[in-house]
């Protein structure tokens, strides 16, 4: 019997032995709590200094030449060779010939119309003369001083209607006109430079068989250019004749000014834009080229430009106030390339410079001095 109760005993002492040191090895296991301190960004800040600010588009563009003209022939024959090739990239002065076309057998058919005409002319002196014998000394005149390699000269004036009948039913007066036509025919076997510029193409080259019809090439100005800016229709009241307009290369090593010449009435109903065009003069720009604008449309008051970066997407700006990070409501007016002018900041109101990476309301921070 006391052994019975010796070994029960013994077996709730070991029980609860186990209990124990079990509990202490769970105990020892705890990791202990480690306290981390908060930390506090630091930020930089600029003050909100509400002014008026200009509203300004920006876009590319390519320069197209103001003075342009593309070459055709009107006759038919070969291009002869010049003293200048004909090739893109020549220069002239106007008047200068630019191309000539082999005009020798019209040549010929117009001194043979000039001779038929002095021929006709000539014959009808004698009847002139008993007719009307107080004109003969005018048309003798006039026939005496023809020259067949000149241009012809123009008919003397009549001065009655009965020598106008006369001279007209000779059929001089057809006959006139007859070889005025073909001496402007033959006039267009030369081109010569409307204004002072070059070729920017030529798809002939001296000794091709030119058709009527054909194009020739393309004669520019090398100097005057224009350049077409899209802008929103709504703008369209702000930009007026005249205006200046900044434009500078892709790469802001040039810089220039031009002047609106230009505005379209007509609004693209695609992009609900308008064109204006813009006049541009520079020996250093050449037709094609592309340039950056910059045209200012209008200014908006009581307002501060910030980057882009720092609206939220709920229009909405981080301050700073107490140390704490706060957020303002803004009317984001115009948004520029990088930047957006916005309303509705207290003048004096500390704005962050620079976005916060996990910037958010009532974070503590710290103003880094500038």
């Amino acid at each position: 019997m006391n052994r019975k109760i010796i070994l029960t005993l013994a077996g709730v002492v070991l029980v609860v032995a186990a209990i124990f040191l079990a509990s202490q090895l769970v105990s020892s296991n705890k990791q202990p709590q480690i306290t981390v301190p908060k930390t506090v960004k630091s930020v930089f800040v600029r003050e909100a200094n509400l002014q008026k600010l200009p509203v300004k588009l920006s876009s590319n563009g390519r320069l197209v030449a103001k003075r342009r003209v593309e070459l055709f022939s009107e006759v038919q024959g070969v291009l002869l060779l010049k003293d200048r090739a004909f090739r893109a990239g020549q220069t002239y002065r106007k008047n200068d010939i630019i191309l000539a076309i082999d005009a020798t057998e019209f040549s010929a058919s117009v001194q043979s119309a000039k001779s038929n005409f002095l021929n006709t002319l000539s014959t009808t002196l004698a009847d002139i003369a008993l007719d009307f014998p107080e004109v003969y000394e005018k048309w003798k005149a006039y026939v005496s001083s023809f020259d067949l390699n000149a241009p012809i000269p123009q008919l003397p004036d009549f001065d009655s209607e009965k020598e106008r009948f006369f001279v007209s039913g000779r059929g001089i007066v057809n006959a006139y006109y007859n070889v005025v036509n073909l001496e402007t025919r033959l006039s267009k076997f030369v081109i010569r430079a409307p204004f002072d510029g070059a070729l920017s193409a030529a798809t002939i080259t001296e000794g091709t068989l030119v058709r009527s019809g054909q194009n020739l090439g393309t004669f520019i100005e090398g100097k005057q250019f224009e350049i077409e800016i899209p802008i929103a229709a709504s703008y369209a009241s702000f930009v007026a004749l005249g205006k200046s307009v900044e434009l500078s290369t892709l790469d802001h090593a040039q810089h220039f000014e031009g002047k609106v010449v230009r505005v379209n009435p007509a609004i693209d109903q695609e992009t609900q834009m308008i064109s204006v065009f813009v006049a541009v003069s520079s020996d250093f720009l050449k037709e094609g080229q592309y340039l950056r604008t910059v045209i200012e449309v209008q200014s908006i008051e009581q307002a501060v430009e910030v980057d882009r970066s720092l609206l939220l997407d709920s229009n909405e700006l981080f301050v700073i106030r107490d140390g704490v990070l706060d957020l303002v409501s803004v009317n984001p007016v115009h948004f520029n390339e990088n930047t957006v002018i916005v309303q509705g900041v207290s003048e004096g109101e500390m704005l962050l410079a620079k976005p916060l990476p996990g910037a958010q309301k009532n974070m503590p921070v710290q103003v880094i001095a500038p």
